[in-house]
């Protein structure tokens, strides 16, 4: 799709969408800072969100920070927090292990361990790929040489549903023609073993510069966008298949948004969702994975205490509306948390003053009750950032792991007071379980099952998965 179309539409839908007013607040908020990070503790949790582990704690990295000498602020950490608040530095990153982990973690199917990217560091101090046991044994699996296969890798790992681990590199790689051969980041998967394989070089031509994580749609190819680069050089929003074939599907150009800032994520309906921080305060955009494109809401931070400069991306929660965190904007302009509704309605929900965070740069987890956790990158008690949480009085939910697979296979079942469970269905099929602890259920996919919603049975109620489990071949 050439961009003079996409721009057409583009702006027909943002004639729609521009003109909807900022919502008040439509249900009660409760926000509360969990953590502030003073430098031993970790220090600029940078742009990887918190995941939710099997051992219902949660998860992050800090990009400085640490017990490490070795870099002028520390090389950074990972860390592990309770939801009542209670942190853990499991690691700190010593240099030759690699060095400011920007991306944030990715925790494996089979639960044994945690993936994630430094983006410097290593053995050639251009990056690495490593894994971590839940006790804070690390192995690096592979240091980046940035000649060959890319360097300075800043967003997290996703594992495909074929059990390899693809991610990006910000810079580096080779290629045939251009200024001294070199390409501008690359796509790669490598296996849990450590074996690498670049599967596509990025050209400035075409695209480069990926700052973000990829994500595995439900067709099992993968999607993301580059910061700069593609007709425009003002970055694009890509295609990749398993095999290593490239599609461009939009190429921003100054008037649709500018050098996207965060990873897509699709909605329920198929369709994908981003952010870019300009052409002023920011915008959200929508494309299918046909590449039919258009902006459906612009950030007004100049006229108004709104977000601006959305810099994590977005998640669908279960309510079906999107939510985000916005660097900037917000009645302090320190910024804020905001939602954003299908039909175009954008809410500030919390604005950042500076003792509870500023200046917040990962996207927001919904963890399973149902509550908003998150980062800011500065700010808070001692300005090293802060861990939060924020309540909007959605209930709780399961969520799978792995989120599809064929019949047979085991599946993972994370939740919040789990140990009185009674039953587990999926689409309506019964299945066999087991609790293994109030956060955690194993289960087996049963023969005749189908795609569709998972059930947790409870006493006090049903609990739903928060997207639909698929089944594969």
């Amino acid at each position: 799709m050439d961009w003079e179309r996409s721009l057409t539409y583009s702006k027909t839908a943002s004639a729609v969408l521009l003109f909807f007013a900022i919502a008040l607040a439509a249900h009660a908020q409760t926000f509360t800072t969990l953590w502030n990070f003073d430098g031993t503790s970790g220090a600029d949790p940078g742009t990887g969100p918190l995941i939710q582990a099997t051992d219902g704690n949660f998860w992050g990295t800090t990009e400085s920070g640490g017990t490490s000498t070795n870099c002028t602020n520390g090389c950074g950490t990972i860390f592990k927090i309770t939801p009542r608040g209670e942190l853990t530095t499991v690691y700190s990153f010593e240099g030759a292990d690699g060095s400011s982990p920007v991306g944030g973690l990715v925790e494996a199917v089979d639960g044994d361990f945690f993936y994630g990217t430094t983006s410097g560091g290593g053995a050639n101090g251009y990056g690495t790929v490593f894994k971590m046991t839940p006790r804070g044994v690390l192995t690096t699996l592979y240091s980046f040489d940035f000649y060959e296969d890319g360097a300075y890798p800043e967003g997290a790992l996703v594992q495909a549903a074929d059990g390899d681990f693809y991610g990006t590199t910000m810079s580096g790689g080779r290629m045939d023609y251009g200024p001294y051969g070199l390409g501008y980041g690359v796509i790669f998967k490598i296996t849990s073993s450590g074996a690498f394989t670049k599967l596509y070089q990025f050209a400035l031509e075409t695209s480069g510069y990926p700052h973000d994580p990829l994500i595995q749609g439900a067709n099992g190819n993968l999607y993301g966008t580059t910061n700069a680069g593609g007709t425009g050089n003002q970055g694009v929003v890509f295609e990749i298949t398993p095999g290593g074939t490239y599609t461009t599907l939009h190429n921003f150009v100054y008037y649709d948004g500018e050098h996207p800032d965060g990873p897509v994520v699709q909605a329920a309906h198929g369709d994908l969702y981003g952010t870019t921080p300009g052409p002023k305060a920011g915008e959200i955009f929508q494309i299918t994975p046909s590449g039919d494109f258009a902006i459906v809401y612009v950030f007004c931070a100049q006229t108004r205490y709104d977000a601006a400069y959305p810099a994590g991306g977005l998640i669908q929660a279960t309510d079906g509306n999107f939510y985000g965190a916005a660097g900037g904007g917000g009645t302090s302009r320190l910024g804020a948390i905001f939602e954003f509704t299908t039909a175009g309605t954008e809410t500030a929900l919390h604005s950042f003053g500076g003792p509870d965070g500023s200046s917040p740069q990962a996207g927001l987890l919904q963890a399973t009750d149902g509550v908003f956790y998150g980062t800011t990158s500065t700010g808070g008690a001692n300005g090293d950032g802060t861990i939060f949480r924020l309540s909007v009085g959605l209930g709780p939910f399961v969520k799978t792991l792995p989120a599809s697979g064929p019949v047979g296979a085991t599946v993972k079942i994370l939740g919040t007071d789990l140990g009185h469970a009674t039953g587990v269905t999926f689409n309506g099929t019964a299945a066999a379980f087991t609790v293994v602890s109030p956060s955690l259920m194993t289960t087996t996919v049963p023969a005749g099952a189908t795609s569709g919603t998972v059930q947790v049975v409870l006493p006090s109620g049903t609990l739903s998965s928060n997207i639909p489990f698929r089944i594969r071949p």
